[in-house]
């Protein structure tokens, strides 16, 4: 995507070897979220080099993101950047393009990279959600994390109920998203919300740290472990047992190639 199309979309896009860098970049409104950035992103998920390894997303300012912005909730601004344009669609149209805008986060799933949310300030519904999505989830000690859905009379629909359970359990998903109350870091890192917590100013160079860690081993050592680790809970141990022996038969594979075997 272009420079111009990213910044009308509230985004920028970086890529330094094997690390790609998506930044919410809306500080003035601490980067709340619009339709338009939901298909930019899910442009740029199909626009990652496969020499990526790590994508990490974060936000410009003190906010990860503080949700969808309300603008888009607002009578007065009807268009097709309003979400209530959806009203105006069949029940079949309005989940295609519900759809359309899930594709925005879903790509962070992708095996073929780990991803990294670098969390600051709020994380407010669609921002908690798109870093609910990311792989691992990095927290300065004043992130406060919110699903705001329900207050709002709606539902979390931008991927983030399956990896709220995964991290915290039904009982403790149901309670954060139907009270809609406010998680703390501490306590985020306390449930299995967040990889790590660590003080504001040290934000940028834990996540450093992290990349280089995880950008160290072979990137098919990387990319079969996700793709293992992915659905674990859907199957069964012998068809996991068959899945491991299947990427390791294609791991010594890969070895002796490289050692010129």
């Amino acid at each position: 995507m272009d420079p111009e199309t990213l910044a009308a979309a509230g985004l920028r896009y970086d890529v330094a070897g094997p690390v790609a860098t998506i930044t919410l970049h809306r500080p003035d409104v601490r980067n709340a979220q619009t339709p338009t950035m939901w298909l930019a992103l899910a442009e740029l998920g199909r626009e990652i080099p496969d020499d990526v390894r790590v994508v990490v997303v974060k936000g410009s300012g003190h906010s990860f993101s503080a949700g969808l912005d309300r603008a888009m909730l607002d009578p007065a601004n009807a268009g097709p950047e309003s979400v209530l344009s959806l009203l105006g669609l069949s029940d079949e149209e309005m989940s295609a393009r519900i759809d359309e805008f899930q594709q925005g986060f879903t790509f962070l799933r992708d095996p073929r990279f780990v991803s990294i949310a670098v969390v600051q300030g709020y994380a407010i519904g669609a921002g908690f959600q798109l870093a609910l999505s990311c792989d691992l989830r990095v927290l300065a000690d004043d992130a406060q994390l919110c699903m705001k859905e329900a207050a709002l009379g709606l539902v979390p629909d931008l991927t983030g109920t399956k990896p709220l359970v995964e991290s915290v359990g039904y009982a403790r998903a149901l309670e954060i998203c139907a009270t809609a109350r406010m998680v703390g870091a501490e306590e985020a890192e306390r449930i299995g919300l967040a990889h790590t917590v660590v003080p504001a100013a040290e934000l940028d160079e834990a996540v450093a740290q992290l990349v280089t860690a995880l950008t160290a081993p072979l990137a098919g050592a990387v990319t079969e472990t996700k793709a293992l680790l992915q659905g674990t809970a859907d199957r069964s141990l012998d068809e996991q047992r068959r899945l491991e022996r299947e990427a390791q038969t294609r791991r010594f594979r890969e070895l002796a190639a490289l050692m010129g075997g």
